[in-house]
């Protein structure tokens, strides 16, 4: 039965044992009332769903964005992390923001800020900061495989990038991991080919509770030093581009996400911090288009990239998007989409590769 609701009506009423009625998207469905389903439910997009200019708000932006946008271009916006992060920082960066660690400088999170791709190496920069704390083996190494010292003047330049922060976006990769066995200590990434020693480098997933443990002393930590600080967790929607486990890589993939996004979930649910949250970037990758990678299936399509960041300009950036605008965009993410689908890859815009 079609009804005249929006959202914000209330989206449930029972009529009798065993029918239950419930809006969504304008339209009144029903289902069997046989269990109860809360008084606000939130129910998964369905494909009318996306055409309605609402959809932002109800299906990727609800309970999750600040009610007010958080970041002027006054603010100092540092944001590391994960392949992904580098996407972040660069739109952040071409719109006019502050954000020191997209520009060329002395320290790691700058230099290596999209290569930082697991929870541990991320915890990593923040105690050297702070804490002057370093592995005491060599776990960091640069593009180019050299290895970075735990240089003093690098250290003192993060603690001063991470003391004038305003706001930290921090972007979660994988949960795989190489680790040195004697002392327990992860790398960045990989182990280089020339330093590979098979009695001591070891690959392991980290646990659950291991990225809620780094996580949680990351957030201590910025809290200790930067009280006031706005904290952004996000998940990285690249995948794995290839995992050492003895099963398929997709598998490995899900599995390595999967822990990330419940770590992530703890962490929110447990601190009750205010100044805390979630981006949905990988949600809305993997949940709002049919056809999001280019062909390798790993990256991103620009047009969806560029809606995701859209979004997050919409509710964080104080940059006067409009609801009516990001919802203009979305149409035309949606409409390359189907481009993809009909005409192939090529058919749409791509990123151009070149220095970052």
């Amino acid at each position: 039965m079609d009804g005249q609701s929006s959202p914000d009506d209330p989206q449930v009423s029972f009529e009798g044992r065993d029918r239950m009625h419930y809006d969504q998207d304008g339209r009144r469905w029903q289902h069997s009332a046989t269990y109860f389903r809360g008084e606000h439910t939130n129910y998964y997009p369905k494909d009318r769903s996306l055409s309605a200019p609402w959809c932002i708000r109800e299906y990727i932006a609800k309970g999750l964005m600040p009610d007010e946008p958080l970041f002027t271009r006054q603010s100092t916006v540092v944001a590391f992390g994960s392949c992904f992060a580098h996407h972040i920082s660069h739109y952040l960066h071409q719109r006019g923001f502050n954000v020191p660690t997209r520009r060329n400088g002395v320290t790691y999170v700058a230099e290596m800020g999209d290569g930082l791709v697991n929870t541990y190496a991320l915890r990593q920069q923040f105690e050297w900061a702070w804490l002057n704390k370093a592995p005491t083996v060599n776990v960091w190494h640069g593009d180019d495989l050299v290895a970075l010292e735990f240089d003093e003047t690098v250290r003192q330049a993060t603690t001063a990038l991470f003391d004038s922060a305003d706001a930290f976006i921090i972007t979660l990769g994988l949960s795989e991991v190489w680790y040195d066995e004697p002392t327990g200590e992860v790398f960045w990434r990989a182990v280089p080919t020339h330093d590979y020693d098979p009695a001591r480098h070891k690959f392991r997933l980290a646990t659950y509770e291991e990225n809620v443990a780094n996580l949680a002393a990351i957030v201590e930590l910025i809290r200790d030093r930067r009280p006031q600080a706005e904290i952004v967790l996000t998940l990285s929607p690249i995948p794995l581009t290839a995992t050492f486990r003895p099963i398929p890589c997709v598998v490995a993939d899900s599995e390595s996400k999967a822990l990330l996004r419940a770590a992530v979930g703890h962490i929110l649910r447990e601190t009750g911090d205010d100044r805390l949250r979630y981006f949905p970037a990988y949600e809305i990758v993997q949940r709002f288009f049919n056809h999001p990678y280019v062909h390798d299936r790993t990256h991103v399509h620009r047009h969806v990239v560029d809606f995701a960041m859209s979004v997050f300009e919409r509710y964080y950036c104080d940059t006067g998007l409009t609801d009516e605008e990001l919802f203009e965009r979305f149409q035309h993410a949606q409409e390359l989409d189907r481009v993809v689908a009909l005409e192939g890859h090529k058919a749409v815009p791509s990123f151009k590769v070149g220095p970052r």
